[in-house]
């Protein structure tokens, strides 16, 4: 079973990370669906919104990841940190699976190696407000500290 760190003492900073992250993604993909209005929704055109490559198809997902992002940092607690962990690895996998694709005619997001690379830059930031989100009881946080300076 994994360990996750409970009520660790920088959770706000990584919330407030992973939020920011999830904001780039909304103004990246408004942005974006603006730019590319009016184009086929795979087009692999040369469409470029903040550095990054895009197309209709892309930017309608960074807009519904974004927005997933926000609203698991607004509402906080452990919905935050299942949400992010899943979010968090499931950005890091499209980066992969987008790096996989890129020079073939599968590419059907757009992608370049920027928008490769930013993706996991991203997925890193959301996984790790996720792995250090998980919250508990006061009670329940001296208990963890206690048993993993005292092993037995």
């Amino acid at each position: 079973m994994a360990h996750y760190p409970l009520n660790h003492h920088l959770r706000p900073a990584y919330r407030a990370l992973a939020g920011a992250a999830g904001a780039f993604l909304i103004l990246f993909g408004v942005l974006a669906i603006a730019a590319t209005w009016g184009d086929p929704f795979f087009h692999r055109g040369h469409d470029w919104v903040l550095g990054l490559r895009a197309n209709p198809a892309g930017a309608w997902l960074a807009t519904l990841v974004g927005l997933g992002i926000l609203a698991a940092v607004l509402l906080g607690g452990n919905v935050h940190h299942h949400l992010t962990v899943v979010l968090g690895w499931g950005l890091l996998g499209v980066a992969m699976v987008l790096l996989a694709l890129m020079q073939t005619g599968a590419n059907i997001l757009n992608a370049s190696m920027v928008n490769v690379i930013v993706l996991t830059l991203i997925g890193l930031v959301v996984l790790t407000a996720g792995l250090y989100g998980k919250v508990g009881s006061a009670e329940a946080g001296r208990t963890e500290s206690a048993q993993a300076h005292n092993p037995v």
